[in-house]
């Protein structure tokens, strides 16, 4: 394949070409860059954060953020009540934006949901960072827009769930270590490991499968001596485990009457929370593993698993509709660059993304249950590979269909031409520090006067011939896809023949190219197909916008699927924020707080799911006994006892919809029963208030 000769740079020009690099400043930016990457960032803008001042805010979660801004020890312990008496169960750093926010700006759903949409919004920007200066402006615009428009990230932006976040320290780990693997700079290598451990706070054991990824890419692909690199990186991994466990460690040095209890333990251990509860017992038919409380129908999801997890009817339409794509450009990706040095960048970009998709695909099947929620992880991976491999596509495309240089031409330089000693000769070019506005690798294959280099293609035609039906094939097997994914529900069927349409004008306008075709048609036609792929996925994402299609707060999902659509298939569920009780809630709330006489705890509740509606409309200390599942052993019976002998606690409410403990035991035959018209309630249903007082 004949390639149009670069023109080479004077001396002059390569200064200014450096001094830019160093600078930071775009080098040749295409004018529609910056326009096309603000309408995006609008765009994600707008979709993320539409209804925010409703948004559906996870209720334990929720409660959760409201106690933590009210106090230290709520906050740096992820205490679930006010008094911290015990923590969430999970690490509390995922949600310390949000109760900074709703400290700053009062208890409003607005406020604990906007760091949410800022962390989205953030993610897509740096996501187009990293892939143009890995595979160019084009490639980070499409990768942007794809991001922008999956459906699990726009449903899932505007929920109170730690994944956002995660997603956002883990693409930053990304870009720290392609940076690193550019410059062969140490800096980078520490800064990707202290955003992996950052990402731990996040969401724990999760942050650590992109591990073995990045240290396969740096093993391979980084400059230096093999011990070199295997040392740097073994630094980078101690700085990674130093940052993700320091909160544990501190936890696990304070002594237990000075934090709270963690929740999901049965021994008050921050290992058996990380490692058992959230970690092995979610693998394990033993869900006792590692000190951990059994799990039960509300804390452990069991649907979503095995080999099919991203394209079953739930999951597939959240996130998998560039999946195929991505799948085919990691494998022509590498396939296709196989000759190039080992230290090639864009090998090893789709060395890293399609890694990053492959680890936790692995994971996500061998699991014992998946919210779809928990994919929003792989959406980076899926954008990137998507925009790389349109990238890459394009310039084969555009390569096969280059005219042949006549045979009187004469190439610049041949292949063994030694330039001349003199004045601007560089005879060692030391690396160039790392831009978004450059390319990763020294070709810039997305730029129009490449070199390509005949050692790589072999004879002209032969390859480029094949090659340039890779983009076409694409385009028709993504506008396929769109169609097999939302055939069970024919969710967004009117879009179905427009998606058709345009693949037809897309992929037609490519493969009938000639010599006399125009640049504006094939530009047009390319537009064409893109845009075929991103349609459907456009109108599930958008679906999210109503709340009948958005899921439950516990388990945000676009479209007619999941239990919560079946449940509630003609209204949509109700959205309960801060400081917004319902009557019911109000009426107790006024009736604790009238017969409080000096009590610590405003109430002792059966498990979370009582307490989470009084902690999302009041932050009062309120003794949740069992946590989250109602499982964990806190308090004890006798503890229990002594807080009531010690007027700590008064009043107890009881639920049938969570398992019975020894607690609940002991206010069943220690307390006495309140009838339900005293606090609000018009019938018994399935909660009951106990009055604990000892003159009784």
């Amino acid at each position: 394949m004949t390639a149009i000769p670069a023109v080479r740079p004077t001396g002059a020009h390569r200064g200014r070409r450096a001094a830019n690099r160093r600078s930071g400043r775009p080098e040749d930016a295409p004018r529609w860059e910056r326009p096309a990457l603000a309408a995006v960032l609008v765009v994600a803008t707008v979709l993320y954060s539409w209804g925010i001042g409703h948004a559906a805010l996870h209720p334990f979660y929720g409660a959760a953020i409201r106690s933590m801004s009210s106090g230290w020890r709520a906050f740096f312990f992820g205490g679930l009540d006010a008094s911290g008496s015990i923590s969430i169960d999970k690490l509390p750093g995922a949600f310390w934006p949000d109760a900074v926010s709703v400290w700053l700006f009062g208890p409003r759903t607005w406020a604990a949901a906007l760091p949410q949409v800022v962390e989205g919004v953030l993610t897509v920007w740096l996501l187009h960072r990293i892939v143009r200066a890995w595979a160019g402006p084009f490639a980070a615009l499409i990768a942007a827009l794809v991001l922008t428009l999956t459906p699990v990230t726009v449903v899932l932006a505007r929920a109170t769930i730690p994944d956002t976040a995660l997603t956002l320290l883990l693409v930053a780990a990304a870009g720290a270590l392609q940076k690193a693997v550019r410059t062969e700079r140490l800096l980078p290598l520490i800064t990707c490991g202290i955003w992996v451990g950052l990402a731990f706070q996040a969401k724990m054991l999760q942050a650590w499968l992109v591990l073995p990824v990045f240290a396969a890419v740096y093993q391979l692909v980084a400059p230096g001596a093999p011990l070199k690199r295997a040392l740097r990186f073994l630094l980078g991994g101690a700085v990674a485990l130093a940052v993700s466990c320091f909160w544990v460690l501190i936890a696990w040095a304070t002594p237990a009457a000075d934090r709270p209890y963690f929740d999901g333990t049965s021994d008050n251990s921050p290992f058996a929370l990380v490692f058992g509860y959230n970690g092995l017992s979610r693998f394990s038919s033993d869900s006792t593993a590692f000190g951990a409380v059994a799990g039960t129908a509300t804390s452990r999801t069991t649907g979503n698993t095995g080999w099919g997890v991203l394209i079953n009817q739930t999951i597939g339409p959240q996130v998998a509709w560039f999946l195929p794509l991505a799948v085919l450009a990691t494998v022509l990706g590498v396939v296709w660059r196989a000759r190039q040095p080992r230290t090639d960048m864009l090998r090893a970009g789709f060395l890293m993304w399609g890694g990053w998709l492959a680890v936790h695909t692995l994971v996500f099947s061998a699991s014992n249950g998946n919210h779809a929620y928990y994919t929003a992880v792989i959406a980076p991976a899926l954008a990137a590979l998507t925009g790389g491999g349109l990238s890459l596509f394009r310039s084969e495309y555009e390569s096969a269909y280059e005219p042949e240089q006549g045979p009187d031409h004469e190439p610049e330089h041949g292949p063994n031409h030694e330039p001349e000693q003199g004045a601007d000769h560089e005879p060692e070019r030391e690396p160039v520090p790392w831009s978004p506005y450059l390319s990763a690798h020294e070709s810039e294959p997305w730029s129009p006067q490449v070199a390509v280099d005949e050692s790589e293609h072999g004879p002209a035609r032969a390859w480029g011939g094949r090659r340039h039906m890779a983009l076409p094939v694409a385009i028709a097997l993504t506008a396929a896809w769109a169609l097999v994914l939302d055939w069970p529900t024919r969710f967004v069927s009117w879009l179905l023949p427009v998606a058709v349409m345009l693949a037809l004008c897309g992929v037609v306008g490519l493969w009938s190219r000639g010599p006399r075709t125009s640049p504006r048609m094939i530009h047009a036609a390319l537009a064409a197909g893109i845009a075929a792929t991103l349609v459907v996925p456009a109108g599930w994402a958008v679906s999210s916008l109503d709340p009948l299609y958005a899921g439950a707060a516990a388990s945000p999902m676009t479209g007619p699927v999941g239990n919560s659509y079946y449940q509630h298939q003609h209204r949509a569920p109700r959205r309960i924020g801060l400081d917004r009780p319902s009557a019911r809630d109000t009426a107790l709330l006024d009736y604790l707080s009238a017969h409080r006489n000096g009590e610590k705890y405003l109430l002792a509740t059966q498990a979370a799911y009582t307490a989470e509606p009084l902690l999302r409309a009041k932050s009062e200390p309120i003794l949740v006994m069992g946590g989250f599942t109602g499982s964990t052993p806190f308090p004890t019976a006798q503890q229990f006892g002594s807080l009531v002998a010690d007027h700590q606690v008064r009043y107890a409410l009881l639920t049938t919809q969570r398992p019975t403990t020894p607690a609940t035991t002991w206010v069943k035959s220690h307390c006495t029963r309140i009838r339900p018209t005293a606090y609000g309630r018009r019938t018994v249903g399935s909660f009951a208030l106990y009055d604990c007082s000892p003159q009784k």
